[in-house]
């Protein structure tokens, strides 16, 4: 059986730098309650008609596939993790395939939201691992701030999230003590409908519905958090999926050089950072910068740290991450 590695990393934010003072002229809240709630001081928001959340993550792509080292005519295999795709269908991998112009080769498009890349990661590990295929292009996206309720009634939600795309190239790895040492994945779907877009869906509301109706009161469309509940589970959630690696590999909390977390609330990160007992420089938080960007958040936080030397040859490294569904996941990674 073959081992995987994470060969090269790339993200790509708009330039478009939106504040908490300027989400505050144009809703009621300011910059002292949105970092008291969240951390966050700023998010990425594109400029109308300048990106999609398929060219975000192209463009994170190139940059990891340069880095690689993988000639582009030798990816095997593309996945694509995000909740907000250009299109109802098709996914966005196609379309990266199209775009990149990639060779016919198979695109998955996943949709584990916020726990989207994790995933990502522990598919492309068992088609590396099973020899299906030799280098695959993971990628988070999200185009999120076009989908928002940017008025006083979606303030508690909106402020939260940004735009961005991360993205990794996975191949293989000869030396079985590096690489993905192992990947672990959860869901409860009893509590979907705490963190959710209800419309547009066959199930519920469809377009056909909204447009008829054209009711301005519908929030249906929007995203939908009972944020206590999901701080409640998320830190919990966490502190397990977490052990369950570590145990997994018979390794100790005291082994992580770098834990980073998905990026959904600064204070959940902090509680898990006090739970552990880890230092500041073993938890990689940028939240601060980018507002949650879904599955993108963990791509780019990971490619910043390593940017910043902050991940090493050698270093043990752990990624994990919640979100809606309810989802959750953790890779353990020896770099």
């Amino acid at each position: 059986m073959y081992h995987s590695k994470i060969a090269g990393l790339g993200y790509y934010v708009p330039e478009n730098i939106v504040t908490n003072d300027d989400l505050s002229k144009i809703m009621d809240t300011n910059d002292e309650w949105i970092q008291e709630r969240t951390g966050i001081q700023e998010r990425r928001h594109i400029l109308p008609g300048t990106e999609t959340t398929t060219t975000m993550g192209v463009k994170a792509a190139r940059v990891a596939i340069e880095r690689s080292g993988v000639a582009l005519q030798d990816i095997d295999f593309v996945i694509f993790a995000t909740l907000s795709p250009d299109y109802y269908f098709p996914g966005p991998g196609v379309l990266v395939q199209r775009d990149l112009g990639l060779n016919t080769i198979g695109a998955l498009d996943i949709r584990n939201q916020c726990s989207g890349f994790v995933y990502a990661v522990s598919i492309a590990d068992q088609y590396i691992k099973t020899g299906m295929y030799k280098n695959i292009l993971v990628i988070g996206s999200e185009l999120q701030s076009t989908g928002l309720d940017m008025t006083d009634r979606g303030r508690g939600v909106s402020v939260i999230f940004g735009d961005g795309a991360g993205a990794a190239v996975m191949t293989r790895e000869e030396d079985v003590t590096k690489g993905i040492l192992s990947t672990h994945l959860h869901s409860e779907g009893q509590h979907a409908e705490e963190l959710y877009v209800k419309a547009p869906g066959m199930g519920g509301r469809w377009i056909t519905d909204i447009l008829n109706e054209n009711d301005p009161d519908d929030e249906s469309y929007f995203p939908y958090m009972n944020g206590q509940f999901v701080f409640k589970n998320a830190v919990s959630r966490f502190a397990e999926v977490i052990n369950e690696g570590l145990e997994a590999n018979n390794l100790q909390v005291s082994d992580i050089n770098m834990l980073i977390p998905h990026q959904a609330n600064l204070r959940i990160a902090q509680f898990i950072q006090k739970k552990f007992r880890l230092e500041d420089d073993q938890v990689f938080n940028n939240i601060q910068k980018y507002g949650n960007t879904t599955a993108a958040s963990i791509p780019i936080a990971l490619t910043e740290a390593w940017e910043q030397g902050k991940i090493k040859s050698g270093d043990l490294v752990v990624l994990a991450a919640f979100g809606s569904g309810f989802t959750w996941g953790s890779v353990i990674i020896r770099w």
